[in-house]
């Protein structure tokens, strides 16, 4: 009677930490070889669905997406917070004058 070999792959249990580097050649081969996502997935070890979303990263802002996998904010959004930040740095230095102008007539008005 024989006995068949049977490999056993388990995984380690922690997870991988992919340098930025990795990810773009990765997202790379999804791009320009024609293969599926799920075969480029599979001969790097990676799982299908973490590399849609590197891919996906990558689409939408480049290379500095999928360093640390932060959502992307557009140039436009920046601007427009910006602006926002300033109007509202504006209004609050407006506050502080005239609590400070109030203040003074309080104490001009409790001293008569």
């Amino acid at each position: 009677m024989l006995m068949s070999e049977i490999e056993i792959i388990t995984d380690g249990g922690r997870r991988r930490r992919w340098s930025a580097a990795e990810k773009l050649r990765i997202v790379e081969e999804t791009l320009y070889d024609g293969e599926s996502i799920s075969a480029v997935a599979r001969r790097n070890g990676v799982a299908p669905n973490l590399l849609y979303r590197w891919r996906k990263l990558m689409l939408e802002g480049g290379s500095i997406a999928v360093t640390g996998d932060d959502s992307v904010t557009s140039n436009k959004t920046v601007r427009e917070m910006e602006t926002r930040i300033r109007e509202l740095e504006r209004q609050l230095g407006r506050k502080t004058l005239e609590v400070e102008i109030l203040k003074e007539a309080l104490d001009k008005s409790r001293s008569k």
